[in-house]
Protein backbone atom coordinates (compact mmCIF):
# COMPACT_ATOMS: atom_id res chain seq x y z
CA UNK A 1 0.00 0.00 0.00
CA UNK A 2 1.63 3.22 -1.14
CA UNK A 3 0.66 6.59 0.30
CA UNK A 4 2.15 9.99 1.03
CA UNK A 5 3.00 11.01 4.57
CA UNK A 6 3.31 14.48 6.08
CA UNK A 7 6.69 15.69 7.34
CA UNK A 8 5.06 16.74 10.61
CA UNK A 9 3.82 13.23 11.34
CA UNK A 10 7.09 11.61 10.36
CA UNK A 11 8.81 13.76 12.97
CA UNK A 12 6.10 13.08 15.53
CA UNK A 13 5.96 9.30 15.14
CA UNK A 14 9.68 8.88 14.63
CA UNK A 15 10.22 10.64 17.94
CA UNK A 16 7.78 8.23 19.58
CA UNK A 17 9.51 5.30 17.95
CA UNK A 18 12.96 6.42 19.08
CA UNK A 19 11.69 6.82 22.62
CA UNK A 20 10.23 3.33 22.47
CA UNK A 21 13.56 1.92 21.37
CA UNK A 22 15.25 3.55 24.36
CA UNK A 23 12.67 2.05 26.69
CA UNK A 24 12.72 -1.40 25.12
CA UNK A 25 15.59 -2.33 22.79
CA UNK A 26 14.42 -4.45 19.87
CA UNK A 27 16.13 -6.61 17.35
CA UNK A 28 17.10 -4.91 14.12
CA UNK A 29 15.31 -5.81 10.92
CA UNK A 30 17.00 -5.88 7.52
CA UNK A 31 15.09 -3.15 5.70
CA UNK A 32 16.81 -4.07 2.45
CA UNK A 33 13.98 -6.59 1.94
CA UNK A 34 11.51 -3.74 1.51
CA UNK A 35 10.68 -1.07 -0.98
CA UNK A 36 10.63 2.34 0.76
CA UNK A 37 6.89 3.09 0.74
CA UNK A 38 5.48 3.60 4.27
CA UNK A 39 1.73 3.99 4.71
CA UNK A 40 -0.10 7.29 4.85
CA UNK A 41 -0.71 8.75 8.29
CA UNK A 42 -2.63 11.99 8.69
CA UNK A 43 -2.37 13.94 11.90
CA UNK A 44 -5.93 15.01 12.55
CA UNK A 45 -6.70 18.65 13.37
CA UNK A 46 -9.83 17.50 15.19
CA UNK A 47 -8.40 16.18 18.45
CA UNK A 48 -11.16 17.86 20.42
CA UNK A 49 -12.79 14.91 22.13
CA UNK A 50 -14.41 15.72 25.43
CA UNK A 51 -12.48 13.31 27.65
CA UNK A 52 -13.99 12.13 30.90
CA UNK A 53 -12.05 10.04 33.42
CA UNK A 54 -14.43 7.27 34.45
CA UNK A 55 -12.03 5.58 36.89
CA UNK A 56 -8.51 6.29 38.13
CA UNK A 57 -5.67 4.55 40.00
CA UNK A 58 -6.02 1.29 38.07
CA UNK A 59 -3.12 -1.14 38.35
CA UNK A 60 -1.85 -1.71 34.80
CA UNK A 61 -5.25 -2.55 33.27
CA UNK A 62 -5.20 -4.78 30.20
CA UNK A 63 -8.63 -5.76 28.83
CA UNK A 64 -12.03 -4.02 28.85
CA UNK A 65 -15.14 -6.22 29.06
CA UNK A 66 -18.49 -4.38 29.27
CA UNK A 67 -21.23 -5.70 31.53
CA UNK A 68 -24.56 -4.01 32.28
CA UNK A 69 -23.83 -0.50 33.59
CA UNK A 70 -20.09 -0.99 33.98
CA UNK A 71 -16.95 -2.78 32.91
CA UNK A 72 -14.80 -5.67 34.05
CA UNK A 73 -11.13 -4.76 33.57
CA UNK A 74 -8.23 -7.15 34.13
CA UNK A 75 -5.23 -5.82 36.06
CA UNK A 76 -1.96 -7.43 35.14
CA UNK A 77 -0.88 -8.41 38.65
CA UNK A 78 -3.85 -10.78 38.89
CA UNK A 79 -7.10 -9.08 39.89
CA UNK A 80 -10.25 -8.10 38.04
CA UNK A 81 -11.65 -4.63 38.69
CA UNK A 82 -15.33 -3.92 38.21
CA UNK A 83 -15.92 -0.28 37.30
CA UNK A 84 -19.39 1.22 37.55
CA UNK A 85 -20.10 3.94 35.03
CA UNK A 86 -20.36 6.28 38.03
CA UNK A 87 -16.63 5.65 38.57
CA UNK A 88 -16.65 3.41 41.64
CA UNK A 89 -14.14 0.54 41.49
CA UNK A 90 -14.35 -2.81 43.29
CA UNK A 91 -11.52 -5.31 42.95
CA UNK A 92 -12.16 -9.04 42.80
CA UNK A 93 -9.73 -11.84 43.53
CA UNK A 94 -9.05 -14.50 40.89
CA UNK A 95 -8.27 -17.97 42.23
CA UNK A 96 -6.42 -19.98 39.60
CA UNK A 97 -4.80 -23.41 39.58
CA UNK A 98 -1.57 -21.78 38.41
CA UNK A 99 -0.42 -18.52 40.02
CA UNK A 100 -0.35 -15.46 37.79
CA UNK A 101 3.22 -14.51 36.85
CA UNK A 102 3.13 -10.73 36.47
CA UNK A 103 6.56 -10.44 34.92
CA UNK A 104 7.67 -8.26 32.02
CA UNK A 105 4.74 -8.08 29.61
CA UNK A 106 3.05 -11.09 31.20
CA UNK A 107 0.35 -11.35 33.83
CA UNK A 108 -3.43 -11.47 33.87
CA UNK A 109 -4.22 -10.39 30.31
CA UNK A 110 -7.20 -11.32 28.14
CA UNK A 111 -10.71 -11.71 29.56
CA UNK A 112 -14.11 -12.28 27.99
CA UNK A 113 -17.53 -13.14 29.41
CA UNK A 114 -19.44 -16.18 28.23
CA UNK A 115 -22.41 -15.15 26.07
CA UNK A 116 -24.68 -16.68 28.77
CA UNK A 117 -22.86 -15.01 31.66
CA UNK A 118 -26.09 -13.78 33.25
CA UNK A 119 -27.15 -17.40 33.79
CA UNK A 120 -23.86 -19.24 34.28
CA UNK A 121 -21.52 -16.54 35.69
CA UNK A 122 -18.76 -17.98 33.49
CA UNK A 123 -15.86 -16.20 31.79
CA UNK A 124 -12.57 -17.03 30.06
CA UNK A 125 -9.16 -15.70 30.99
CA UNK A 126 -5.64 -15.71 29.50
CA UNK A 127 -2.69 -15.41 31.87
CA UNK A 128 1.03 -15.99 32.24
CA UNK A 129 2.34 -18.56 34.72
CA UNK A 130 5.62 -20.16 35.72
CA UNK A 131 6.49 -23.85 35.44
CA UNK A 132 9.97 -25.17 36.29
CA UNK A 133 11.44 -21.65 36.05
CA UNK A 134 10.02 -21.13 32.55
CA UNK A 135 7.18 -18.83 31.60
CA UNK A 136 4.07 -20.05 29.78
CA UNK A 137 0.56 -18.80 29.11
CA UNK A 138 -2.72 -20.59 29.60
CA UNK A 139 -6.44 -20.15 28.93
CA UNK A 140 -8.90 -21.15 31.64
CA UNK A 141 -12.60 -21.07 32.45
CA UNK A 142 -13.43 -19.09 35.58
CA UNK A 143 -16.72 -18.59 37.42
CA UNK A 144 -17.83 -15.63 39.50
CA UNK A 145 -18.78 -16.61 43.02
CA UNK A 146 -19.64 -13.63 45.16
CA UNK A 147 -16.74 -11.18 44.97
CA UNK A 148 -14.26 -13.81 43.72
CA UNK A 149 -13.56 -15.66 40.49
CA UNK A 150 -12.75 -19.37 40.79
CA UNK A 151 -11.12 -21.46 38.08
CA UNK A 152 -13.34 -24.26 36.81
CA UNK A 153 -10.94 -25.93 34.38
CA UNK A 154 -8.03 -25.15 32.06
CA UNK A 155 -8.77 -25.06 28.34
CA UNK A 156 -5.23 -24.80 26.99
CA UNK A 157 -1.87 -24.70 28.76
CA UNK A 158 1.81 -24.51 27.81
CA UNK A 159 1.35 -21.67 25.33
CA UNK A 160 4.97 -20.40 25.03
CA UNK A 161 5.64 -17.36 27.20
CA UNK A 162 8.49 -15.00 28.04
CA UNK A 163 9.19 -11.57 29.52
CA UNK A 164 8.03 -10.18 26.17
CA UNK A 165 5.66 -11.13 23.33
CA UNK A 166 2.93 -13.05 25.17
CA UNK A 167 0.06 -11.90 22.96
CA UNK A 168 -2.87 -12.30 25.34
CA UNK A 169 -6.09 -11.07 23.73
CA UNK A 170 -9.24 -13.22 24.07
CA UNK A 171 -12.45 -12.71 22.10
CA UNK A 172 -15.55 -14.73 21.27
CA UNK A 173 -15.94 -14.82 17.51
CA UNK A 174 -19.23 -14.49 15.61
CA UNK A 175 -18.95 -18.24 14.95
CA UNK A 176 -19.19 -18.95 18.69
CA UNK A 177 -15.55 -20.00 18.96
CA UNK A 178 -12.97 -18.65 21.40
CA UNK A 179 -10.02 -16.87 19.76
CA UNK A 180 -6.71 -15.97 21.39
CA UNK A 181 -3.55 -14.17 20.27
CA UNK A 182 -0.25 -15.89 21.10
CA UNK A 183 3.05 -14.00 20.70
CA UNK A 184 6.30 -15.53 19.53
CA UNK A 185 7.63 -15.45 23.13
CA UNK A 186 10.88 -13.91 21.84
CA UNK A 187 11.57 -17.04 19.77
CA UNK A 188 10.95 -15.54 16.34
CA UNK A 189 11.72 -18.61 14.25
CA UNK A 190 9.04 -20.63 16.04
CA UNK A 191 6.40 -18.35 14.52
CA UNK A 192 7.11 -20.15 11.21
CA UNK A 193 6.40 -23.56 12.73
CA UNK A 194 2.62 -24.10 12.78
CA UNK A 195 2.98 -27.16 14.99
CA UNK A 196 4.08 -24.75 17.77
CA UNK A 197 1.52 -22.43 19.38
CA UNK A 198 3.88 -19.43 19.53
CA UNK A 199 3.29 -16.59 17.06
CA UNK A 200 -0.25 -17.68 16.22
CA UNK A 201 -3.94 -16.86 16.32
CA UNK A 202 -5.60 -19.73 18.21
CA UNK A 203 -9.21 -20.94 17.81
CA UNK A 204 -11.03 -23.39 20.06
CA UNK A 205 -14.40 -24.67 21.21
CA UNK A 206 -15.63 -23.27 24.51
CA UNK A 207 -14.90 -26.63 26.13
CA UNK A 208 -11.28 -26.48 24.97
CA UNK A 209 -11.61 -28.91 22.07
CA UNK A 210 -10.04 -28.28 18.66
CA UNK A 211 -12.82 -27.33 16.19
CA UNK A 212 -13.27 -29.85 13.40
CA UNK A 213 -13.13 -27.08 10.80
CA UNK A 214 -9.85 -25.56 11.96
CA UNK A 215 -7.46 -25.22 9.00
CA UNK A 216 -4.75 -27.44 10.46
CA UNK A 217 -5.80 -30.92 11.51
CA UNK A 218 -5.92 -31.48 15.29
CA UNK A 219 -4.41 -28.03 15.89
CA UNK A 220 -5.61 -24.88 17.65
CA UNK A 221 -3.58 -22.78 15.18
CA UNK A 222 -5.86 -20.66 12.99
CA UNK A 223 -3.05 -18.58 11.44
CA UNK A 224 0.68 -18.27 12.09
CA UNK A 225 3.76 -16.22 11.28
CA UNK A 226 2.85 -13.52 13.82
CA UNK A 227 5.24 -11.61 16.08
CA UNK A 228 3.12 -10.24 18.92
CA UNK A 229 -0.57 -9.91 17.99
CA UNK A 230 -2.66 -8.06 20.57
CA UNK A 231 -5.97 -6.99 19.01
CA UNK A 232 -8.92 -8.90 17.52
CA UNK A 233 -11.99 -7.49 15.74
CA UNK A 234 -14.58 -8.76 13.25
CA UNK A 235 -16.56 -6.82 10.67
CA UNK A 236 -20.20 -7.32 9.67
CA UNK A 237 -19.13 -10.03 7.21
CA UNK A 238 -17.34 -11.95 9.97
CA UNK A 239 -13.88 -11.12 8.60
CA UNK A 240 -11.23 -11.13 11.30
CA UNK A 241 -8.70 -8.29 11.70
CA UNK A 242 -5.76 -8.19 14.10
CA UNK A 243 -3.22 -5.63 15.30
CA UNK A 244 0.37 -6.79 15.64
CA UNK A 245 3.64 -5.45 17.00
CA UNK A 246 6.54 -5.39 14.56
CA UNK A 247 10.32 -5.12 15.08
CA UNK A 248 11.64 -1.55 15.49
CA UNK A 249 8.66 -0.30 13.50
CA UNK A 250 6.76 -2.34 10.90
CA UNK A 251 3.71 -2.69 13.15
CA UNK A 252 0.78 -4.20 11.28
CA UNK A 253 -2.96 -4.43 10.78
CA UNK A 254 -3.78 -7.77 9.15
CA UNK A 255 -6.86 -9.37 7.64
CA UNK A 256 -6.77 -12.99 8.77
CA UNK A 257 -7.54 -15.94 6.53
CA UNK A 258 -7.70 -19.43 7.99
CA UNK A 259 -4.47 -21.40 7.76
CA UNK A 260 -2.39 -18.59 6.26
CA UNK A 261 1.19 -17.60 7.08
CA UNK A 262 1.69 -13.89 7.94
CA UNK A 263 5.40 -13.84 7.39
CA UNK A 264 7.22 -13.14 10.63
CA UNK A 265 10.22 -13.14 10.74
CA UNK A 266 10.76 -13.71 7.01
CA UNK A 267 8.91 -10.62 5.74
CA UNK A 268 7.58 -7.39 7.22
CA UNK A 269 6.24 -4.14 5.80
CA UNK A 270 6.21 -4.05 2.00
CA UNK A 271 8.38 -7.13 1.61
CA UNK A 272 6.57 -9.98 -0.15
CA UNK A 273 6.69 -13.74 -0.39
CA UNK A 274 4.33 -15.78 -2.53
CA UNK A 275 3.67 -18.18 0.35
CA UNK A 276 2.94 -15.43 2.88
CA UNK A 277 0.32 -12.74 3.51
CA UNK A 278 1.20 -9.03 3.53
CA UNK A 279 -0.46 -6.56 5.93
CA UNK A 280 -3.33 -4.23 5.08
CA UNK A 281 -1.50 -1.40 6.87
CA UNK A 282 1.96 -1.08 8.39
CA UNK A 283 3.90 1.65 10.16
CA UNK A 284 7.06 1.65 8.04
CA UNK A 285 10.04 2.64 10.18
CA UNK A 286 7.76 4.31 12.74
CA UNK A 287 6.31 2.64 15.80
CA UNK A 288 2.68 2.32 16.83
CA UNK A 289 2.86 -0.73 19.16
CA UNK A 290 -0.86 -1.34 18.51
CA UNK A 291 -2.79 -3.24 21.16
CA UNK A 292 -6.58 -3.18 21.58
CA UNK A 293 -8.70 -3.14 18.42
CA UNK A 294 -12.34 -2.26 17.76
CA UNK A 295 -14.36 -1.82 14.57
CA UNK A 296 -17.05 0.81 13.96
CA UNK A 297 -18.62 1.92 10.66
CA UNK A 298 -15.94 0.23 8.51
CA UNK A 299 -13.19 1.90 10.53
CA UNK A 300 -10.73 0.01 12.72
CA UNK A 301 -9.64 1.81 15.88
CA UNK A 302 -6.37 0.69 17.47
CA UNK A 303 -4.78 1.87 20.70
CA UNK A 304 -1.05 2.61 20.51
CA UNK A 305 1.41 1.99 23.33
CA UNK A 306 4.65 3.55 22.13
CA UNK A 307 2.72 5.70 19.72
CA UNK A 308 0.73 7.12 22.67
CA UNK A 309 -2.27 7.56 20.42
CA UNK A 310 -5.55 6.19 19.12
CA UNK A 311 -5.48 5.50 15.39
CA UNK A 312 -8.28 5.05 12.89
CA UNK A 313 -7.78 2.77 9.87
CA UNK A 314 -10.33 3.45 7.14
CA UNK A 315 -10.84 0.13 5.39
CA UNK A 316 -12.56 1.61 2.36
CA UNK A 317 -10.26 4.58 1.69
CA UNK A 318 -7.15 2.76 2.97
CA UNK A 319 -6.17 5.79 5.06
CA UNK A 320 -4.72 6.13 8.54
CA UNK A 321 -5.56 8.97 10.90
CA UNK A 322 -4.53 9.79 14.46
CA UNK A 323 -7.75 10.75 16.22
CA UNK A 324 -6.70 11.03 19.87
CA UNK A 325 -3.48 11.47 21.84
CA UNK A 326 -2.05 13.21 24.87
CA UNK A 327 -2.86 10.61 27.55
CA UNK A 328 0.24 8.44 27.18
CA UNK A 329 0.20 4.72 26.47
CA UNK A 330 -3.17 3.30 25.44
CA UNK A 331 -3.85 -0.43 25.88
CA UNK A 332 -7.45 -1.28 24.95
CA UNK A 333 -10.49 0.30 23.28
CA UNK A 334 -14.20 -0.49 23.43
CA UNK A 335 -16.95 1.18 21.37
CA UNK A 336 -20.59 1.17 22.43
CA UNK A 337 -22.95 2.98 20.09
CA UNK A 338 -21.62 6.57 20.03
CA UNK A 339 -19.38 6.13 23.08
CA UNK A 340 -15.74 5.12 23.10
CA UNK A 341 -13.76 3.92 26.11
CA UNK A 342 -9.97 3.48 26.33
CA UNK A 343 -7.60 2.46 29.12
CA UNK A 344 -4.15 3.89 29.67
CA UNK A 345 -1.06 1.81 30.50
CA UNK A 346 1.37 4.39 31.83
CA UNK A 347 2.27 2.23 34.86
CA UNK A 348 3.29 -0.82 32.86
CA UNK A 349 7.02 -0.09 33.33
CA UNK A 350 7.51 1.72 30.03
CA UNK A 351 5.39 4.83 30.40
CA UNK A 352 5.62 8.07 32.32
CA UNK A 353 2.81 7.81 34.87
CA UNK A 354 1.06 10.87 36.19
CA UNK A 355 -1.18 11.30 39.20
CA UNK A 356 -4.24 9.00 39.03
CA UNK A 357 -2.78 6.74 36.34
CA UNK A 358 -3.84 4.32 35.09
CA UNK A 359 -7.32 5.40 33.99
CA UNK A 360 -10.43 4.36 32.11
CA UNK A 361 -11.33 7.24 29.79
CA UNK A 362 -14.63 8.02 28.08
CA UNK A 363 -14.33 9.88 24.78
CA UNK A 364 -17.73 11.52 24.69
CA UNK A 365 -18.08 13.11 21.28
CA UNK A 366 -16.73 10.09 19.44
CA UNK A 367 -19.40 10.22 16.70
CA UNK A 368 -18.18 13.68 15.66
CA UNK A 369 -14.99 11.96 14.44
CA UNK A 370 -16.53 9.26 12.26
CA UNK A 371 -17.42 11.32 9.19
Amino acid sequence: MHCKISLFLIILLTSAGLLGCILEPQKEYDSSQETPSPNTEKRTEREDFYVETVAADLNVPWAIQPYEDGFFVTEREGRIAFIDKDGSVSRQQVELEEEVASQGEGGLLGFVLDEHFEENQTAYVYHTYRDNNSLFNRIAVIKKQGDNWIEQKPLLENIPGADIHNGGRLKLGPDGMLYATAGDADMENEAQQPEILAGSILRMELNGQVPEDNPLEDSYVFSYGHRNPQGLAWDENERLYISEHGPSGHDEINLIEAGQNYGWPVITGDATNSAMQSPLFHSGNNTWAPSGLSLHNRNLYATGLRGNQLMRFNLEEEEIEVVFSGEGRLRDVYIENDNMYVITNNRDGRGTPEEQDDRLLHLKNFEDHTE
